[in-house]
């Protein structure tokens, strides 16, 4: 009798790992998603005292943004 509830247990285990939804895969960041700051012409500048986390800050110059691609073997021997 014991064996028959553990058979049952492992079947309903089996099942439910099979039948569970797949997470998707994330994508790989890219320049565009970079959240960097902007440099417009008549965009308010906030005042602000004491130490503050500014969004969409307002800049002259952010450096030079670009990406290169990672090439490697892939650990191979």
């Amino acid at each position: 009798m014991p064996w028959s509830y553990i058979a049952v247990w492992i079947v309903t285990a089996l099942i439910q790992y099979a039948l569970q939804p797949k997470p998707p895969q994330p994508q790989a960041a890219e320049l565009k998603d970079l959240d960097a700051p902007t440099a417009d012409e008549g965009r308010p500048i906030p005042v602000v005292f004491g130490t503050v986390l500014v969004r969409s800050a307002n800049v002259v110059w952010y450096g030079d943004l670009r990406t290169t691609p990672i090439k490697s073997d892939g650990g191979k021997k």
